[in-house]
């Protein structure tokens, strides 16, 4: 048996979950895992259900199958398998408790993934970074040169074929461009959720100096 991961956005309605639950049951996939999210603010609904596909549908026969609920509810989606290892850049400035924790559970296998490059706008974490066989990239950032490190950072991620991009306490403030051609690629990870050593103490705000 085969396990997929389905990731939804599209506006927030009635009969979103019944109809992708009918179209993956009518084609023997069996719902492991679910969690949905309604965005009152902008009034769209997220959803990644992980369920077992018990007959052998293959992904052709999956999109298919869903396609009629998409066209009428506006989804953006994509099915995934995953035995196959996304595809992750991480992005780090000069605190790098967020990136030794991500590659620690990287290295043990606690985190499914395969880290593509690390980008970062100091050299700081260059050494750390090649010793675990991962490209490293160091892209300066500055106020006057804010779209061209931007584009080349698009550039590393098209390069690598990533599909996820993690700031790892990176502290530089991303435009709304860039925001715009990466919107559901890029998650943040806040400080309170990453082991800080004893005595730092980061700042929360992100400035052009970091």
């Amino acid at each position: 048996m085969t396990k997929y991961c389905l990731t939804v956005t599209c506006p927030s309605t009635r009969g979103i979950v019944a109809a992708i639950s009918t179209a993956l049951a009518e084609q023997g996939c069996n719902i492991v895992d679910s969690s949905q999210f309604d965005d009152v603010e902008t009034g769209r609904f997220f959803m990644r259900v992980s369920f077992v596909s018990e007959e052998g549908t293959g992904l052709a026969a999956l999109q298919q199958s869903l396609a009629p609920a998409a066209q009428a509810f506006g989804m953006d989606y994509a099915f995934h398998d995953e035995a196959e290892k996304m595809k992750v850049v991480i992005m780090v400035s000069r605190f790098g408790h967020c990136l030794n924790d991500l590659l620690y559970r990287w290295r043990i296998g606690a985190l499914p993934i395969e880290i593509v490059a690390v980008i970062s706008n100091h050299m700081d974490y260059q050494k750390v970074v090649v010793n675990h066989d991962i490209p490293f990239h160091m892209i300066r950032v500055t106020k006057e040169n804010k779209p061209e490190a931007e584009a080349r950072i698009l550039a590393v991620v098209e390069e690598t074929g990533a599909e996820l991009i993690v700031l790892a306490r990176y502290m530089q403030v991303l435009s709304d461009a860039m925001c715009q051609k990466m919107s559901g690629r890029i998650i943040n990870i806040p400080i309170r959720s990453c082991r800080l050593s004893r005595g730092r103490t980061p700042t929360s705000r992100p400035s052009s100096a970091a």
